[in-house]
């Protein structure tokens, strides 16, 4: 096997040269017109917004970052501006059941005008009925209505009077009502002269008396009813006095609203309670009113014409587009308020609030999916309404039931709308798993791309991108140098040479820092300094950790050895994610190894410190162990591996290879160089499979050994399928054009244990034997040892149990 050759400058960073780039500075580049390496996504959205049918709505999934809804707001507005405007929405008054009201919709900007012409007919409604009944000639027939209801009780009074006058008998009206006496020859009977008749003249006037009695009993009893009757013929007289003014009211709006029937069948409701309900706009008594009332709401006849608009669409180009920041239920689906009243909670139509889903109805509704789950029962409402298809507006604690008070249940409203939910991908996955309404509620999904092909057009592209974000936010102009900064930090973010991300506020963060930088040094165009300036901050901003990781391992409390050679010790390569910041740090990783039943031990895992992953990458090498050196016999050893002064979670399986080359020293005797490190997962055939953070990892290391002093022996080892995700800093690349660092590709185990103990590690002869000499061997020998040494053991103790007599 020849020796491996570390790697060329040339393959751990692309440059962007400046002068290939056809501008000088931003300002020679025209505004972007489209969106970048977003071609699939951008199609699903066209998709699900063009489309206009029952559950084609949309989850638009990715990262955060990544420009979803940007995007998603251009391609709405853009739709919504040629959509037809939706209608007004508005609640009136139920005159058949108050606690229903009703929900009326006119034509887009026609709401606010029915708003105007209610209040004008209020306005005019307290004063012409008023004046109505305040005429002469309605006062003269409601003088004849009394008068004639008077003079009637006269006659029927006068009729009883002179029946008992022709029968001698006298009607007397006292304080207490009317009493009977006798009299003779026109004056009333003292009683003394009553006492003086005989019995048989008493007893006649006593049975006229009676007779009379009856009858006067008989007509007191008519009297409520008369009365009744002529508080009828006032309330008639009113009516129609009411009815004669409201024609030259409600007339002119029943004609103007005459296409809507719903809002004309409202307005002769109108008329009908106002006609029924005339007294109530008579002029108040002077008596004062009771300070108390029931302890349901009273309200004047005119509030209750009143029109509580919740959706007025007059203003509106096209159709709406709403953004819910706060996708809480009662925001998304309206809710009902209460005012206080002596003690007791109230409402009325008139405080029936909408909802996000009234506002959107007829448009679209855009929605944080995480935010929209992080409220009570929100996603169930929202659910309820689009399968529904109406928007019914009900308190979150009589949907569960919780309460049982008198409330109004506003009539729904039909519902017409496109939700658009922005979130990641791991949340869409997890619903669309586990909730069966979601596949069903939103069947477009818009899955956004992190990173987009590198190539001169795209470059180009991207160039343009940063123009346009440049002239958005009024910065300083960018010359091609700092253009080109930023391609290459774009490449860095991306984690791959031969891609860009498409992760647009990492980039637009980096402009307006190096705009902060050029206009701090007093210049006026950005250069490729202040944007390597605003790099240099922002990892310095967010790298106390590392410092501190760093300055722990110079001190020796962290042990890593950069020098000299070690038996089963090696120095892997972990990374340690802080969320806006990730760094590489070197571990020790050891392996020890004794006679035993073929285990391989984890440590991490038997103390549960070890994730899934790590456990795995374990047992595949385990399995690679027995495949490569235990054909003809069983492993006889047990080998512990672990991570030194690890005292967290440990996860991954980019350790694999460090941990198998560990165990091949213990096992070989021969020592692995210090001045390496390795990454790398490893499968059952000994192949070295790509990691993630490979960049980060081996800044890590080069970290350590550039303070101890490099000397030309110290690399590391990482996955030749790795090597197109490098995009290393600039201290680590000039260290390897100086021959001072290395980065060597690997391909298989043999090559890494080849290299980090200087010896070869063997292949197979046509025997099936290693060569003596090679690694490969000397751990075949180690393991054939310790097969002959257990089946001794067995052997003995075999021999032992029999002269015991223990065996049979």
């Amino acid at each position: 096997m020849e020796p491996l050759s570390p790697l060329p400058v040339s393959s751990l960073c692309w440059k962007c040269d400046p002068e290939a780039l056809p501008f000088r500075t931003t300002d020679d580049l025209p505004d972007l017109t489209e969106f970048l390496g977003q071609a699939r996504a951008l199609d699903a959205v066209r998709f699900g917004i063009g489309i206009r049918r029952d559950g084609y709505n949309l989850y638009v999934l990715g990262p955060p970052g990544v420009g979803k809804r940007t995007i998603v707001q251009s391609f709405l507005e853009q739709k919504a501006i040629g959509d037809s405007r939706p209608n007004d929405w508005c609640y009136v008054q139920n005159f058949d059941e108050p606690h229903k009201p009703r929900a009326l919709w006119l034509p887009a900007g026609r709401g606010a005008e029915f708003v105007t012409d209610m209040e004008g007919l209020i306005e005019d409604l307290r004063t012409t009925i008023p004046s109505a009944l305040e005429t002469e000639e309605h006062k003269t027939r409601i003088q004849e209505i009394e008068q004639e209801t008077k003079e009637f009780q006269n006659r029927a009074f006068q009729q009883l009077t002179d029946l008992a006058q022709t029968r001698g008998i006298q009607v007397i009206r006292t304080h207490a009502g009317f009493a009977l006496a006798p009299t003779r020859e026109g004056k009333v009977l003292s009683p003394e002269e009553y006492e003086a008749l005989s019995d048989e003249e008493q007893s006649k006037i006593q049975q006229v008396i009676e007779e009379l009695q009856e009858e006067l009993q008989s007509l007191v009893a008519k009297l409520p009813r008369w009365r009744r009757d002529a508080r009828e013929k006032i309330k008639q007289a009113n009516q129609d006095a009411a009815q004669f003014a409201l024609e030259h009211l409600m007339g002119p709006l029943q004609d103007k609203y005459g296409g809507l029937e719903d809002v004309v069948e409202f307005l002769r409701d109108v008329e009908e309670d106002v006609i029924a309900n005339t007294d109530e706009f008579r002029p108040p008594d002077d008596e004062p009113e009771s300070p108390f009332k029931s302890l349901q709401k009273q309200r004047s006849a005119l509030e209750e014409y009143q029109v509580n608009l919740i959706v007025d669409n007059g203003r509106q180009q096209g159709a709406p587009v709403v953004y819910e920041e706060h996708p809480s239920f009662q925001n998304l689906l309206g809710r009902v308020e209460h005012l206080s009243h002596m003690g007791t909670l109230e409402t009325h139509f008139s405080l029936i609030k909408p909802g996000s889903l009234h506002r959107a109805n007829g448009g679209y509704l855009v929605i944080e999916a995480l935010r929209l789950f992080q409220q009570p029962f929100a996603w169930e409402g929202l659910k309820r309404c689009l399968y529904a298809r109406h928007i019914k507006i009900e308190s979150l604690a009589e949907s569960l039931s919780l309460i049982s008070t008198v409330s109004l249940e506003p009539e729904p409203i039909p519902l017409d709308v496109k939700v658009v939910l922005l979130g990641d991908r791991m949340l869409y996955y997890l619903l669309y798993q586990y909730d069966r309404d979601f596949a069903e509620l939103f069947k477009v999904a818009a899955d956004f791309e992190e990173q987009m092909d590198r190539s001169d057009a795209s470059c180009q592209l991207y160039a343009s991108l940063i123009a346009t974000l440049v002239r958005r936010e009024r910065h300083r102009r960018f010359d091609r140098t700092a253009v080109a900064r930023i391609l290459e930090h774009s490449a860095r973010v991306a984690a791959d040479s031969e891609k860009l991300t498409t992760h647009m506020r990492t980039i637009a963060d980096l402009i307006r820092e190096a705009d902060y930088w050029c206009s701090h040094n007093a210049h006026d165009t950005v250069t490729a300094d202040h944007v390597q300036k605003a790099i240099d901050q922002q990892v310095h901003r967010a790298d106390r950790l590392r410092e501190r990781v760093q300055e722990q391992i110079r001190r020796g409390t962290l042990l890593i050895d950069t020098e000299g050679g070690q038996v089963g010790q090696v120095n892997g390569l972990s990374v340690l994610d802080l969320g806006n910041f990730s760094f590489g740090r070197p571990s020790r990783i050891t392996a020890t190894v004794r006679m035993g039943k073929g285990e391989v031990v984890d440590l991490e895992r038997e103390v549960e410190l070890g994730g899934p992953i790590h456990s795995k990458g374990v047992l595949i090498l385990s399995s690679l162990l027995a495949a490569r050196y235990a054909q003809d016999h069983p492993l006889s050893l047990t080998a512990s591996l672990v991570f030194e002064q690890s005292y967290g979670m440990v996860d991954g399986d980019s350790a694999s290879v460090a941990e198998f080359c560990a165990l091949l020293s213990a096992l070989s005797g021969i020592p692995i160089k210090q001045s390496l490190a390795v990454t790398g997962s490893v499968n059952q055939r000994g192949q070295v499979q790509a990691i993630g953070g490979v960049n980060e990892k081996i800044e890590g290391f080069f970290d350590v050994c550039q303070h101890r002093g490099l000397n030309g022996e110290h690399g590391v080892l990482i996955p030749v399928s790795n090597v197109r995700h490098l995009m290393l800093r600039r201290d680590v690349v000039e260290a390897v054009g100086c021959g001072r660092f290395h980065i060597y590709p690997i391909a298989d185990v043999d090559q890494a244990i080849t290299l980090l103990t200087g010896t070869a590690a063997g292949g197979l002869d046509e025997q099936g034997r290693y060569p003596e000499g090679t690694v490969n061997h000397a751990v075949a020998a180690r393991l054939l040892k310790m097969f002959q040494l257990r089946q001794q053991h067995t052997a003995e103790a075999g021999r032992s149990d029999l002269s015991l007599g223990i065996g049979s």
